[in-house]
């Protein structure tokens, strides 16, 4: 099996139950796979390490690299200066937005470890910050489509006055199944990090998407927080801070 999605457990327990290989990878349109894992991998929810001809780092904002385990985001360049792509037809602005410094910039952040395994976190454009803290949308959305009743979820960053942003999820039910948001913030609670429990939420039939399938979070940060917004704080739901254990 051939896929571009992280490695999970699930991945190598189907594997096993149907005896079959599987390898990954990461790849965009205009990089031409840069990143590829062994056959049965056995790092979880890695992207894969720089295949040959491929040099991949992951560096910050100025485009310094990072040291191993930050976050940053993702450039490439290539041995073969025609494997990669030259630019958007069309568009110099967007080609020189991607093309610094001599490294086409992904707009993924990323991490790497010590054993040059690649891990996403985010896209670029998705990631949330609130009150100093760097956050993955995705490792929301799995979170919140851990509970029963929510098909699918879009978490992204609403901006509040003073320049803050808070966390906010839009879901769509399971047919049939109606959310309750109360009670889904408090499936959350226990289940992730303080400062990622979402403050807002939203219930929609279906979430807007791309022409490609994809979540279109562009328009529902537009919208933000919207008169049938459920707001936690306002309900008095509140979260602590997890102590630190002294073990």
């Amino acid at each position: 099996m051939v896929t571009l999605a992280p490695i999970t457990e699930d991945t190598v327990a189907l594997a096993d139950r149907f005896g079959f290989d599987y390898i990954s990878g990461f790849n965009m349109t205009e990089v031409s796979g840069p990143l590829i894992c062994a056959v049965n991998e056995t790092v979880m929810r890695s992207c894969g390490r720089a295949r040959e001809g491929m040099e991949c780092r992951i560096v910050d904002a100025f485009d310094n690299e990072v040291p191993h385990g930050e976050p940053g985001e993702l450039v490439i360049r290539a041995d073969n200066p025609w494997t990669l792509s030259h630019g958007y037809l069309g568009d110099p602005e967007a080609t020189a937005e991607a093309w610094r410094n001599g490294w086409f910039h992904t707009g993924d952040l990323m991490r790497r470890n010590d054993e040059g395994c690649f891990f996403f976190i985010d896209r670029k454009k998705d990631a949330i910050r609130r009150r100093g803290e760097n956050m993955s949308s995705l490792e929301i959305e799995i979170e919140v489509c851990g509970h029963p009743a929510v098909r699918e979820a879009a978490a992204y960053g609403v901006d509040l006055p003073g320049g803050e942003q808070e966390v906010m999820v839009t879901v769509a039910p399971v047919a049939g199944v109606t959310i309750d948001p109360r009670e889904l913030i408090e499936y959350l609670i226990p289940r992730m990090t303080h400062f990622m429990v979402p403050r807002y939420v939203r219930i929609e039939p279906e979430l807007p998407k791309t022409p490609t399938n994809k979540i279109q979070k562009t328009g529902l940060r537009a919208e933000g927080i919207t008169a049938d917004t459920f707001d936690r704080e306002a309900a008095g739901l509140s979260v602590r801070r997890q102590k630190l254990s002294t073990a």
